[in-house]
């Protein structure tokens, strides 16, 4: 039986190897530190269980930008390699939106990877519409 549960800064310690299958390069104190700060500033993450297994997880974001409004920014989405293909991905996106309306967003935007072509054939088959480019410039040196 697949449920899904916000998880909290508390939760970090499961939250940690998902980060880190997408990201391996990042070290482990540096996810500690950045997770602490995100929770700080709003970021929420949701937790798929699989028999009170943790499979997967979605960060969440809840921000208002003039061109869109209020909206839901799911961030760092990741299902287990084991589990993938098994229609969690799509029903923790349902879960998404069902939340986001209840948090009274009206549309969902995200980012996806260019070299990500699965992440870009599974946001398209949940109507994601391609609508620019997403930059980034490193100001200073990163540890």
């Amino acid at each position: 039986m697949i449920s899904f549960r916000l998880l909290t800064e508390s939760n970090k310690p499961d939250i940690i190897p998902f980060l880190r299958l997408l990201n391996e390069k990042i070290a482990e104190d540096i996810l500690q530190s950045r997770l602490t700060e995100m929770f700080l500033q709003g970021y929420q993450c949701v937790g798929i269980y699989k028999d009170e297994k943790l499979i997967g997880l979605s960060g969440l974001w809840i921000i208002t930008k003039y061109y869109v409004g209020r909206h839901i920014e799911p961030d760092n989405v990741i299902i287990h390699p084991d589990h993938r293909g098994e229609g969690i991905g799509e029903a923790l996106m349902q879960w998404i939106y069902d939340y986001a309306i209840a948090q009274n967003c009206i549309a969902s935007e995200l980012n996806c990877y260019v070299t990500n072509h699965g992440g870009q054939k599974f946001w398209i088959n949940q109507g994601y519409k391609v609508i620019g480019f997403h930059y980034q410039k490193t100001l200073s040196p990163s540890s």
